[in-house]
């Protein structure tokens, strides 16, 4: 052991010797703490700072030096090395990028794990095996949900079933309305329009009965006021007084539905009431138009009127008796299975032939103009029959009413006069009956 104050310089390879003295204690063949001596050549090695030095705030961290000799066989292993002046965290910044730790993805999306949104819906606690489910069952609604659609909406629509209708029954009760009507055209215009307005409301509170059987809700003491008022208003002003009753109808079935105590489908509302007002009340107001002294002169739309209710009966009545002699294949299975093609052409026939014989009887019809129209309402009489299976399939129901024996309802015994009327108003003016 040395008890001197002197340092070794170079290293002996004996084991360092420990002297105390009076003022300190020292290691042979040590550096003094705190002193830092200049590396040898070649040494690799470096020192840490003196424990009593302020702190630098950097963190030591091992990094991969090049290799010295590129000959020696484990140079492509580096040794490790502490990073501790500012040239050290300089250096070799290209051998480590702290950015290939992030997947790809990330980088793309510029994600931070750290952050994230949170939804709007609340989460709900799945419930145990010893809670059971409270079952909440909605209100009932007061208006009519809508049909889903289907392939074929018609198929089984027609539920309702009737006992066969007995030929006799309805001949007898045709030949008794026709004498009434006739009574009627012969004491005049104003009868006549009484008549039809009567006809008209009537039927059209069946078709709405039809609607609200089908879980509808039309505004029917609306509907059958603008049915009567349109046809006054046709009288009296012509066909002017169609759009303007029309426009008045929707904005009041509007109002009617927007007060009413309880929601109602619009559609099954307001859509019912316009439908029958169109079909029955529009339709149906043509047959006024033509006795009104604005289109015709002298009682001649009276005249056209009465050739168009005659044609549709002798189409009807017709189609009926020759259908059930002859008819053999249906003209449309789907609407009506009881319409027959041999029915449809018997009907052409004997409206030619009314057509052609009785009509030219009265004046001003001619043999060439009756034989014209004669032939436009053998297409349109059985169209307007038609028409009226569809509704009537789509309701689900298989007539509109039982107030003529054999015949149904009222509405059953004039749709193919509902098609005629407008077409006869038409005609007159195309081939200047007028």
């Amino acid at each position: 052991m040395r008890f001197d104050d002197d340092v070794i310089d170079e290293p002996t390879g004996e084991l360092p010797v420990v002297s105390v003295t009076d003022s300190r204690v020292s290691v042979a063949g040590a550096e003094i703490a705190g002193e830092v001596a200049e590396p040898l050549e070649g040494d690799t090695a470096s020192f840490l700072p003196h424990w009593t030095e302020a702190p630098t705030g950097q963190v030591p961290i091992v990094v991969a030096r090049e290799a010295a000799d590129a000959d020696d066989p484990w140079a492509s292993i580096p040794a490790p090395a502490w990073r501790e002046g500012e040239a050290d965290w300089v250096a070799h910044e290209e051998q480590f990028d702290a950015s290939f730790l992030a997947s790809e993805a990330r980088e793309a999306e510029n994600s931070r794990p750290w952050e994230f949104e949170l939804t709007a819906e609340p989460l709900v606690a799945e419930p145990s095996v010893d809670e059971v489910p409270e079952v909440v069952v909605a209100p009932t609604r007061t208006a009519r949900t809508r049909r889903v659609a289907v392939e074929n909406p018609l198929a089984g629509r027609a539920a309702r079933q009737t006992t066969p209708r007995s030929v006799y029954r309805a001949t007898l009760t045709g030949l008794v309305l026709g004498v009434g009507v006739s009574l009627v055209f012969l004491a005049g215009t104003i009868p006549v329009m009484i008549l039809i307005l009567a006809a008209l409301s009537f039927a059209a509170a069946e078709g709405y009965a039809g609607f609200r059987s089908a879980g509808a809700n039309p505004a029917t003491i609306l509907g059958l006021v603008g049915v009567a008022t349109l046809g006054i208003a046709v009288y009296n002003r012509g066909q002017f007084a169609i759009g303007a009753v029309t426009v008045l109808l929707f904005i009041f079935g509007f109002i009617w539905y927007l007060t009413a105590q309880r929601t109602i489908d619009i559609l099954d509302g307001l859509g019912a009431t316009l439908f029958v007002y169109l079909w029955v009340g529009l339709l149906g107001s043509y047959g006024i138009a033509m006795l009104s002294p604005s289109y015709f002169h002298g009682h001649h739309g009276l005249t056209y009127l009465y050739g168009a209710l005659l044609l549709t009966v002798a189409n009807d009545s017709g189609a009926l008796f020759i259908g059930r002699w002859l008819g053999k294949r249906p003209l449309n299975a789907t609407l009506s299975p009881n319409k027959t093609i041999g029915g449809t052409v018997g009907g052409t026939i004997i409206t030619v032939a009314v057509g052609f014989l009785i009509l030219p009887m009265m004046s001003p019809w001619t043999h060439t103009s009756a034989l014209e129209v004669a032939i436009v309402m053998s297409v349109v009489v059985p169209l307007g029959d038609l028409f009226e299976s569809m509704v009537k399939r789509t309701l689900g129901v298989k007539d509109l009413g039982r107030i003529l024996p054999g015949h149904g309802g009222l509405l059953d015994r004039i749709d193919g006069l509902l098609f005629a009327l407008p077409t006869m108003f038409f005609l007159t003016h195309l081939l200047k009956l007028s």
